[in-house]
């Protein structure tokens, strides 16, 4: 089932969210409308708290990055493969220099902007049946991995941009968080939480 995905000013998207245990009602079905809900808005990634559940659970397909074709074969059919659940995740190190990359979000339609984050990413998770991994990941899963991680935390994308940019684009977060603005898939935005 897809889930409306929870537009940027709810107050979901900037908490802080909470374990999961195995006890969870209805977790596989959860992790299984987040995925179609993830590939109904073609995205790469998607966070609990983005279909208004604040708990520790984001989901990373980072497929469409083996089409990039500046990537070795290897990268590629790792990108390919690349389909993973993360819960109860904990990022212990990040390493390297920074790298810019225009990074856009589900919750922020329209939006894109440069974010600098660090190269190389050692996480400990869990997966949907609640087994751990300490794994460590670099380049564009990296990436998705932190921004997702990000979302987990209560930190969108848009917080990692300079005073001057946030200032550009405050017109357009004030219109998302009112329902003004467009996405080829349902949305759920705050105006809209507070008739209810």
């Amino acid at each position: 089932m897809i889930l409306p995905i929870i537009a940027y000013g709810d107050p979901v998207l900037k908490r802080k969210a909470k374990a999961v245990t195995p006890e969870y009602p209805k977790f596989k079905e959860l992790i299984e409308n987040m995925f179609e809900t993830m590939y109904g808005a073609n995205g790469l990634g998607l966070a609990a708290p983005q279909v208004g559940l604040s708990i520790r659970v984001f989901l990373v397909d980072a497929s469409p990055f083996a089409e990039d074709e500046e990537l070795s074969p290897e990268e590629r059919a790792l990108y390919a493969s690349f389909k993973k659940v993360f819960v109860n995740a904990e990022i212990l190190d990040e390493e390297g220099e920074e790298w810019a990359f225009s990074e856009g979000c589900l919750s922020i339609p329209g939006v894109t902007e440069d974010v600098f984050r660090q190269p190389k990413v050692t996480i400990r998770y869990q997966d949907e049946n609640f087994k751990e991994y300490t794994e460590t990941y670099t380049g564009y899963i990296a990436r998705v991995i932190q921004h997702e991680y990000d979302h987990i935390e209560g930190i969108l994308f848009t917080d990692k941009l300079s005073s001057l940019k946030k200032r550009l684009i405050k017109g357009k977060l004030n219109n998302i968080s009112k329902g003004k603005c467009s996405a080829d898939y349902r949305m759920r935005f705050p105006e809209m939480s507070k008739k209810r």
